[in-house]
């Protein structure tokens, strides 16, 4: 069995086969003079030479909430190795986290509930591996972020791919900014990254993304890439424009920017199932921003005895539907629907 220890490489690996190599914080410096810290299964910061503590950019990419999301784990695991072999330089400190580790390892997008439900406090009581995760990942991310002395240039995007078919196969979530005006120049960076449309929530949630938005203050984004392959099964051709983006991010002074905002889309109704026999009205491979008029009924929940207790319909002519999962436990988001805006109707900080 390889020994990162020893090797310090393949660090994805060691992690996934042997997490118990980083019970300790591992350190030292690459002959780059790039400093490396490990500081557990999954969870590795790289520092550059040029470094000054606290100024410059501070980036992190988050992969793997969902285990079977394998692109982006694809995309930031040939990162890190890229960054050991010091094939690449860093122009930023970059944190890199690999979230789920087992739900890896079955190909599953969890082991006992889903993750990027469990931020902002609702990891409590930590009684299961995703609920500990995610305090972890909210505690090391609250230390890297409190290094940077300014937040408007700090960055966290959290890496998916979805379940379903898309009409926009990349696409992006804007978290809730209480009032806060959007990033356009995050709006314009996520365009390069080959991002076609982007969603404004509207109200807080549970999510990665919310949290280090509300809780650091830094730009975050749930960047969703793709759909759900299995490891070894992605055509990265497809994700190349993404790639090139978060590698040049991180590696490159200076990119040339694009000037074509991604279609912009505000979130109208969260749904969530409350009920064990609940249903949409619109067959399973119903592609994501597939759009529906007034009145249209998209799902409802019955009780034990087949009555029904309460329908969800359209409330305007092109709402569209995003993220349908009939499935998910009693409580949570069970689909989103969401309407065009336009850029006039959106407060931007540029």
């Amino acid at each position: 069995m390889p020994s990162f220890a020893n090797q310090r490489d393949n660090f994805l690996h060691c992690s996934r086969t042997a997490p118990e190599q980083f019970s300790q914080v591992q350190e030292w410096v690459l002959p780059n003079k790039t400093r490396v810290v490990v500081h557990t299964a999954g969870i590795i910061e790289f520092i550059p030479n040029a470094y000054q503590q606290g100024k410059g950019s501070h980036v992190l990419y988050s992969c793997g909430v969902h285990g079977n999301e394998t692109a982006p784990i694809e995309i930031c695991d040939e990162l890190v190795e890229a960054l050991l072999a010091q094939t690449l330089s860093l122009t930023v400190r970059l944190m890199v986290q690999f979230a789920n580790l087992p739900a890896m390892d079955i190909a599953q997008r969890f082991i006992s509930e889903n993750m990027n439900r469990l931020f902002c406090g609702a990891h409590s009581p930590q009684d299961n591996p995703e609920r500990v995760r995610a305090n972890q990942l909210e505690q090391l991310t609250i230390a890297f972020f409190a290094q940077a002395d300014d937040p408007a240039i700090c960055y966290h995007y959290d890496l998916h791919t979805a379940i379903k078919d898309s009409a926009y196969p990349r696409f992006a979530v804007y978290p809730f900014l209480h009032g806060k005006a959007y990033s356009k120049t995050q709006l314009l960076w996520l365009a390069k990254a080959g991002i076609q449309a982007v969603l404004f929530s509207e109200s807080p949630t549970t999510t990665y993304s919310y949290f280090s938005s509300l809780h650091c203050g830094v730009h975050s984004f749930t960047v969703e890439l793709g759909k759900v392959k299995p490891f070894g099964h992605n055509n990265m051709a497809d994700f190349a424009q993404a790639r090139t983006a978060l590698f040049d991010l991180v590696s490159v002074e200076s990119v040339e920017s694009v000037s074509t905002m991604p279609v912009l889309f505000r979130i109208k109704q969260m749904i969530l199932r409350h009920t064990e026999d609940f249903k949409f009205h619109f067959p399973d491979n119903t592609p994501n921003f597939t759009a529906f008029n007034q009145g249209d009924v998209l799902a409802s929940e019955y009780d034990a005895q087949g009555t029904l207790l309460r329908s969800y319909s359209c409330v305007q002519d092109a709402e569209a539907i995003v993220f349908p999962n009939a499935n998910v436990a009693l409580g949570q988001r069970a689909l989103l629907t969401v309407v065009p805006v336009t850029e006039k109707e959106c407060q931007f900080d540029v």
